[in-house]
């Protein structure tokens, strides 16, 4: 890299710092930390749950999947992203939304004592946060890949870079801060995507490289499925998708929360489904023609070697400030979100007289946590130095322990499931669980559409059938149910007709 290209990755830590900073004057009270208090535009919204589902995995797994398998990367992960969020627009963004409008609630996991019981809550969450502390570290190993190979710089080194500056304007500035720099790095991202698209296309043939290319690469890259893809996985993956990125990933559940209203968050999601639909494509064309281009080798650093030959001076900077920005977006996310729920759920069983603390302390102990979370998650990937823990982590262990864990969560803000109380909650999470272990350990099954489906169908059947065949039945969770329907300033009349349809 030039004295020009670290100019441009030194200016953009410099403004993330500084976006923090300025946050931190929007931040009154713990509300405002975690959700804004419902201030944040619907397009801002929807651009940051966009941006807050990628990091640099997509630019080191996933890159090396595009580069070995082809185009499926596209259709398997980010095609189904993007329907899965189309279809929660409908049916979960405004209730999230209405969960904090009409009952405060704050973490996205706070709702879930009133909706099944405290043990439910509690379990969801502990769980939930290991998830995430092991999730982040692989994220740091990404982008620490990366940075080592454009710059050299050691792997623990990088971790430390990026974790540092994170971690600051993350503690100060809360979800404000992440939704500002969400947008600033959705720009950065444009610019460099579209980089190297061009410069892919220039390189090759032009426009014709669009359709040309597939019968230059090797067979099956331009198939829909390839290699360990199947039907099954593409369908388990839609599933896992749609709860994910709805809420089940407890960040994405604040975008909504963040917005002014139901409609609001509503419109944000079907923002966030379009930019997923397409934009993706832009960014995994190249990762797909690089067999063409570099020489074969680690398939992981192929999105390194196509910027480091096809970029001109200051764009390497550019794109490898992009890298920065999807990691940087998803781990401020996640820490934010981790803090609500310790903070509002985990503490207060903890420890009583957290309950008992002021506004202005509250708010102290939310920036702690917060810098614990980055400070754990780093430590972690140090320790593993990025040795053969990305794909794993990321495809592996997220994708197939996230439906036990987010399908309690997200089904039970729905009507049709009312029945299914905190017995079906805590068995369907339980089940699943150790279904994949089961599979994954105890089997030794190396099939990853048995992995990643098999917890997912198994949790499902069993939260949907304990509700079926024995049913809990409470008044206060018919209520908190029927209350998510409308938004607060809907009229009554308006309001009957949807319960209507929705009962």
């Amino acid at each position: 890299m030039t004295a020009v290209d670290w100019s441009v990755l030194v200016g953009y830590f410099v403004l993330m710092v500084l976006i923090g900073v300025w946050s931190r004057t929007k931040i009154k009270t713990v509300v405002d930390y975690f959700t804004t208090g419902g201030r944040i535009p619907w397009w801002l919204s929807g651009i940051s749950h966009h941006m807050s589902g990628y990091s640099a995995v997509m630019f080191v797994a996933f890159a090396a999947v595009a580069y070995t398998y082809g185009i499926t990367v596209y259709v398997w992960w980010a095609m189904t992203i993007g329907v899965g969020v189309g279809i929660g627009a409908f049916l979960f963004a405004a209730r999230w939304n209405r969960l904090r409008a009409k009952h405060g609630v704050v973490s996205p996991l706070e709702y879930l004592a009133r909706r099944y019981n405290l043990p439910t809550q509690q379990a969801l969450a502990y769980s939930g946060a290991a998830l995430k502390v092991v999730d982040i570290a692989s994220k740091w190993v990404a982008i620490a890949v990366l940075l080592n190979g454009f710059t050299g710089v050691p792997i623990r080194w990088g971790i430390l870079l990026t974790g540092v500056v994170t971690m600051l304007y993350a503690t100060l500035g809360g979800l404000w801060a992440d939704v500002l720099t969400d947008f600033g790095q959705f720009v950065i991202q444009f610019g460099a995507g579209v980089a190297m698209f061009v410069g892919v296309l220039a390189h090759l043939d032009g426009v014709p490289t669009l359709w040309k290319m597939w019968d230059q690469l090797p067979a099956g890259h331009g198939d829909a499925l390839n290699g360990p893809y199947t039907p099954i996985f593409l369908i388990a993956f839609l599933f896992i998708k749609t709860f994910e990125y709805n809420g089940g990933m407890w960040n994405l559940a604040q975008r909504y929360m963040a917005a002014p209203s139901g409609s609001a968050a509503k419109k944000s999601a079907l923002l966030s489904s379009a930019l997923w639909l397409v934009w993706p494509l832009i960014l995994f064309i190249p990762m797909c023609a690089a067999p063409l281009l570099v020489q074969p080798g680690k398939a992981e650093q192929s999105y390194v070697a196509l910027a480091q030959l096809l970029l001109p001076t200051g764009l390497i900077g550019l794109v490898l400030a992009g890298f920065f920005s999807h990691t940087m977006a998803m781990v401020a996310s996640d820490a934010n979100a981790i803090s609500s729920v310790i903070t509002r759920d985990l503490a207060p069983v903890l420890v009583p007289r957290v309950r008992r603390l002021t506004d202005a302390a509250t708010l102290k102990m939310a920036r702690i946590v917060t810098f614990t979370f980055v400070t754990v998650s780093m430590l972690i990937a140090i320790a593993t130095n990025g040795e053969g823990v990305v794909l794993k982590i990321v495809v592996d262990l997220v994708a197939a322990t996230m439906g036990p864990i987010a399908i309690p969560l997200m089904l039970g803000l729905l009507p049709w499931f009312r029945r299914s109380g905190s017995r079906a909650a805590l068995a369907s999470w339980a089940i699943g669980l150790i279904t994949w272990a089961i599979v994954k350990y105890g089997v030794g099954s190396t099939d990853t559409t048995l992995v990643v489906a098999l917890p997912l169908a198994t949790s499902l059947v069993v939260y949907v059938g304990l509700g079926l065949l024995l049913p809990e039945s409470r008044a206060d969770v018919d209520e908190l149910v029927e209350s998510l329907n409308t938004d607060p300033d809907e009229t009554d009349e308006v309001a009957a007709r949807r319960s209507a349809a929705l009962s």
